[in-house]
């Protein structure tokens, strides 16, 4: 059973800075590719980020390239997104998933992010 719990949201202000981290269990995390997610309030859910099993390649969005970065801890079994810049757009609940993220069981509970002033 896939297990994902993120940690790190929080309030921030525009122009601010947060790490979230996803630690994984219940499948082999070195040898899967993992994404972030997002779902702003009344939105769909939204691709942010994917990352491959051994943490060479790479994909964002296009509305957070530049500004986040996606990365992973193998022998940790934890991934991590790092937002910097970040903007009130940015506010949702950031959800880490093993690739496909489609699949509600491959998501995690998700972590609250709101940037305001």
């Amino acid at each position: 059973e896939v297990r994902l719990v993120e940690s790190g949201g929080g309030l921030v202000q525009p122009g601010g800075s947060l790490r979230l981290s996803c630690a994984a269990s219940g499948f082999t995390f070195s040898m899967s590719s993992m994404s972030w997610v997002r779902q702003a309030p009344g939105k769909g859910l939204e691709w942010v980020s994917t990352i491959d099993p051994r943490g060479i390649s790479t994909s964002i969005s296009n509305s957070v390239k530049g500004r986040f970065t996606i990365s992973r801890d193998n022998a940790k079994n934890t991934l991590y997104l790092q937002l910097n810049s970040l903007k009130t757009e940015d506010t949702a609940t950031y959800y880490c998933a093993k690739v496909p993220y489609t699949d509600s069981a491959n998501r995690g509970q998700g972590t609250q992010v709101t940037v305001s002033s």
